[in-house]
């Protein structure tokens, strides 16, 4: 049986469900207006470990437990673990997957982990390969700065395009049986580049491919941004959400008061990101913890989840390479 929908789109024949979310964020992260929805706020950034490398590996070791906990599940009866996250080599993902002991498959979409994970989780899922996925990414702050900018000790200026990589971490368990939200749809973004260069503008790198994803999933589903409660992007930040708001608008969709992003959320306006929240931990924590409240209340019925990634590394930004783009889209909708 044929799934696909439109071009870009696959439809659920048995829509998984997200049964337990769980996330995971930093201090500074911690003093933000959501701070009541994360289930664990670190007291420092370093976690108690010797390194920001190894702070990051156990808050994502601690989201995956700790999702895996909520639902009242074991290790053992997760099939797959889905997961990546910015470092080389994903370190992060499958330094825990020794540590969590079920099969790993990692993934790299950048910033567009999280929803990237639960795309192809449900297509296992539904496709009879799996019974219970976990969906799982991290970010951190100190350890993105090392890697794609300048040692933190430098003190280096920060442009007014820049974004703030959020310390954090989140992890959904979605399964074929039990209750919670239903996934019923998943697009499958295409890369997209527009010629940005700069590293400090990620935000301009990745709205190009967000409009492109949701521009393919309104016209494979034949809707609009009006029959959803809630169309939620990762970490576009300020910059990047105006963008996407202008080129969806030149596509004949205009994304109204329905619409937010992860890092425009996640700092209040007087802590200093600039552009707001960006990383894989931006989205996942976002998700997991006020978008899954926001859905056990009531307040939205069905939503869109896209995250954003810009796909470069360290190597392509010294070489003077462009900065492509990558969205993943998904349709939720609250179980009954």
């Amino acid at each position: 049986m044929i799934k696909k929908v439109g071009e870009n789109t696959v439809k659920f024949t048995v829509p998984p469900k997200i049964i337990s979310g769980y996330s995971i964020v930093g201090p500074k992260e911690g003093l933000s207006p959501f701070a009541k929805y994360f289930d664990y706020i670190l007291r420092n950034d370093d976690f108690n470990e010797k390194t920001y490398e190894r702070a990051e590996r156990k808050m994502l070791e601690q989201a995956i437990c700790g999702a895996i906990d909520k639902a009242n599940l074991l290790s053992t009866d997760i099939d797959i673990l889905l997961s990546g996250d910015l470092l080389n080599q994903i370190i992060s993902a499958t330094f825990s997957a020794r540590q969590i002991q079920t099969s790993f498959i990692g993934l790299f979409g950048a910033c567009s982990t999280m929803t990237e994970s639960l795309v192809v989780g449900a297509c296992l899922i539904d496709g009879g390969f799996a019974n219970k996925v976990a969906c799982a990414t991290c970010s951190h702050f100190s350890t993105a700065e090392r890697q794609f900018r300048f040692p933190l000790e430098l003190g280096c200026q920060r442009p007014p395009t820049a974004q703030w990589t959020v310390t954090g971490a989140g992890c959904s368990i979605i399964s074929r049986e039990g209750k919670g939200h239903s996934i019923s749809y998943a697009t499958f973004g295409k890369v997209v580049d527009f010629g940005i260069n700069d590293m400090n503008n990620m935000g301009a790198a990745m709205a190009p491919a967000a409009a492109d994803t949701l521009k393919n999933l309104f016209n494979d589903t034949k809707t609009s941004p009006n029959d959803y409660d809630l169309i939620v992007t990762g970490d576009l930040g300020k910059l990047g959400s105006e963008l996407l708001v202008d080129l969806l608008e030149s596509y004949g969709f205009n994304l109204k008061e329905n619409y937010c992003d992860c890092g425009q959320m996640i700092f209040s306006n007087t802590q200093k990101s600039f552009m707001g929240g960006s990383g894989c931990g931006c989205s996942a924590s976002m998700i997991n913890s006020y978008i899954l409240r926001k859905l056990d209340d009531g307040d939205y019925k069905k939503i869109i989840l896209m995250s954003t990634g810009a796909l470069l590394s360290t190597t392509s930004a010294q070489q003077g390479e462009t900065i492509p783009g990558i969205a993943h889209a998904i349709i939720i909708e609250k179980g009954k």
